[in-house]
């Protein structure tokens, strides 16, 4: 038995803060790096049909477009399913953290097989202009890690350890 069980609805307020906090987070920079980023309306070069969500994100998604999922229909196969027919988000105000930072600098720390630790980075090809990204400096770059645990704890409270991603085209009914 769970202590201090939450309900869903606290645990979506929960997220809502955290995308708050998030767009505090990432604004200084895409202030930073405006110049550089040609992420905008029409852009879906990042918006693939492979994206995935925790539940917590999935359940978000279902409470505040029920009718798009019951009586829409989902974007055509090779693109994020929930793209409009022209390049548009139908879901903006709720869509999930990944799609939050794309296009941003992205910074991550890994381990080799041997045991070395090494940065990594990654940006859309679309946006990886002068200064490349191996020359910024690192808080020039969204660094992976702190909030995806805080998304994996909000995760945790309303499913536990044992929940699977979920297609965000599996949504659509």
């Amino acid at each position: 038995m769970m202590m201090n069980a939450k309900k869903p609805e606290e645990i979506l307020e929960e997220l809502k803060d955290f995308y708050k906090d998030l767009e505090e987070a990432i604004s200084p920079l895409q202030g930073l790096h405006k110049s550089r980023l040609k992420c905008g309306h029409g852009c879906i070069q990042c918006c693939v049909d492979e994206i995935t969500v925790f539940e917590v994100e999935a359940e978000n998604i279902r409470r505040n477009h029920q009718d798009l999922l019951k009586r829409g229909r989902p974007h055509e196969p090779q693109a994020c399913a929930f793209l409009d027919d022209w390049g548009g988000c139908r879901i903006y105000e709720s869509r999930p953290y990944v799609c939050r930072t794309q296009g941003l600098p992205l910074r991550w720390i890994e381990e080799t097989p041997q045991g070395q630790v090494v940065e990594m980075r990654d940006i859309c090809p679309l946006n990886d202009t002068i200064p490349p990204i191996e020359d910024l400096d690192e808080d020039m770059c969204w660094t992976l890690g702190p909030f995806e645990e805080r998304l994996a704890t909000l995760q945790v409270k309303l499913k536990g350890w044992d929940s699977d991603r979920i297609a965000l085209r599996e949504l659509f009914e």
